[in-house]
């Protein structure tokens, strides 16, 4: 019988989805990168036509469009686990003043958990 690893991989897994929200708390995607596979996709529905492609769209987004907000909260709503595939969803409110719904696909690689898909609604803005 093989030891379960759930408790180390959601450990894990909310580890490297941190790193998400901290990039997009400080608006630095240098942060958030190595959460991401290189060949990562991201995608939305925009004007009710689907929107995305590469996560370097992600990138570009944080690094021109967002601004540093520390005020920003996350909430892990949930993580799924399936020995090598998981999926998770964060709640997000307050980032560069939108509110959030992020549903990120991940797999574990050589030992180590990575995104390679991450899809979103963007929710209303709290009222200022």
């Amino acid at each position: 019988m093989t030891k379960p690893t759930y408790v180390d991989d959601h450990a894990a897994i909310t580890e490297v989805l941190t790193k998400y929200i901290d990039g997009c708390k400080q608006a630095n995607s240098a942060i958030m990168k190595p959460a991401f596979a290189e060949e990562a996709t991201i995608f939305s529905v925009d004007n009710g036509k689907l929107s995305g492609g590469a996560i370097e769209a992600l990138y570009t987004g944080i690094d021109t469009s967002f601004r540093p907000s520390p005020e920003a909260r996350a909430v892990f709503a949930y993580i799924d686990i399936s020995d090598t595939a998981a999926s998770a969803r964060i709640d997000t409110n307050d980032l560069s003043g939108f509110c959030f719904t992020d549903y990120f696909n991940l797999l574990k690689v050589d030992g180590k958990w990575t995104v390679v898909s991450k899809i979103f609604n963007t929710n209303d803005a709290p009222a200022a």
